[in-house]
């Protein structure tokens, strides 16, 4: 009779430091339909233009098929590239296309930047509290996470002073809707930030996976055009995931030619190229101008959810809770009050059928607070996140009980 073994295998001492994602397991649980889940940062299907994709799929295939099904360049498919550069050359920071990358989502230039940037034990600078997709990717090149502090506003650049910045490799910032707070850093931050950094010779790097959401407010500066201005080192990261859709895992770094060379050099070592097809696609997507008619739909989707969610935590939360309020984006951050340990609210809420995401595990470098959570509000309907707000107040309780 055959049996099962367990294959001999010798893992790296990288591989065997690796730990899952905390969301990722909860995602898990919240495949249960009956589940009311704002742990998963999805964006919400209801924005995904799934005709116009499947018509520049149809097209790119019928008029160039060998093409989009062969090999492509490393640095990527050329028009995109081109694209990229003017859509964001209109910020005020001319790009040029060779100064664009065009990568397998955000997530893969994380990983390809830690490669880049991270010896063990180099100092790396974080937000408190920081995306924690960046967290775990960094962390796999073992570096001494120091984290910057924040507050209502979001990064202080005040507490950028010599000691902490000497010898840090680089620092990692989200300005728009940061993950997971929400919050937006002011022009006066972004100024100071970026004049910090060129004073200090510290690389930024600047994830903006949200900024295109923005329902509220007034639009601000990337980090990327006063960085330029001020003689800062700049690293951007775009995504189309939240513009058109994650299944497509694509998006794009913009960075000093040096830097892109040596990513170019990495990612050969990696994947090659980002898939040929799909970058075509997504150029005959959005070449003609249509994310201008499109991004103003899934901001009114996302304004409206956010909305439902700020009107049910005012209803149903404590008195002595905090919350964000975002003005763009996807997550709202909540803190209790003292004493309340989120992770073990969340074994509660689950056997109550409703998940989020604990607080602690978006720190690094410092000790973490244990009464702070996640909500991710676009992929919930109004009644269910009503009805799950409910739930967590009263797991919560009123103000002043335990």
């Amino acid at each position: 009779m055959d049996t099962l073994t367990t294959p001999s295998a010798v893992f790296s001492q990288r591989a065997r430091q690796l730990t899952s994602s905390a969301i990722r397991e909860i995602l898990k649980i919240t495949e249960r339909p009956e589940v009311i889940s704002f742990a998963g940062g999805l964006p919400s299907p209801e924005g995904f233009p799934i005709q116009e994709l499947r018509a520049s799929f149809d097209q790119v295939l019928a008029t160039h098929g060998a093409t989009a099904l062969q090999y492509g360049r490393t640095e990527g498919y050329t028009p995109l590239r081109e694209w990229v550069a003017q859509d964001l050359s209109r910020d005020g920071a001319p790009i040029d296309p060779e100064e664009v990358l065009i990568v397998s989502g955000s997530q893969q230039a994380l990983d390809m930047l830690g490669k880049l940037f991270i010896d063990p034990g180099s100092k790396v600078l974080v937000e408190a509290p920081s995306y924690l997709g960046a967290l775990q990717s960094f962390s796999l090149f073992q570096p001494d996470f120091q984290a910057v502090p924040t507050d209502a506003g979001g990064l202080i650049p005040d507490a950028l002073d010599a000691d902490l910045c000497r010898d840090a490799r680089f620092i990692y910032a989200l300005p728009n809707f940061q993950n997971p707070t929400g919050l937006t850093l002011s022009r006066a931050r972004r100024q100071a930030l970026v004049e910090r950094c060129a004073a200090l010779g510290l690389p930024v790097i600047e994830d903006d996976p949200y900024g295109e959401l923005r329902y509220a407010g007034e639009p601000q500066p990337s980090l990327l055009e006063l960085g330029r201005a001020v003689g800062a080192t700049v690293i951007r990261l775009g995504s189309f995931s939240k513009v058109l859709a994650p299944g497509m895992r694509l998006g794009y770094v913009v960075a000093p030619r040096d830097i892109i060379s040596k990513l170019v050099q990495i990612k050969q070592a990696t994947d090659l190229h980002t898939a040929t097809v799909t970058q075509m696609a997504v150029y005959e997507t959005v070449r003609s101008g249509f994310l201008k008619q499109h991004l103003p739909v899934v901001r009114a989707l996302y304004q409206r959810q956010c909305g439902y969610m700020l009107d049910a935590l005012q209803q149903h939360f404590p008195a002595d809770a905090r919350w964000t309020h975002p003005e763009g984006g996807m997550f709202i951050w909540v803190t209790l009050r003292d004493g309340i340990d989120t992770t073990e609210l969340l074994q509660r809420a689950i056997a109550r059928n409703v998940a989020f995401v604990p607080g602690a595990p978006f720190y690094a470098g410092v000790q973490a607070p244990v009464n702070t959570l996640r909500l991710s509000f676009v992929t919930v309907s109004e009644d269910r996140i009503r009805a799950g707000i409910q739930v967590l107040g009263e797991l919560i309780g009123p103000a002043g009980s335990r």
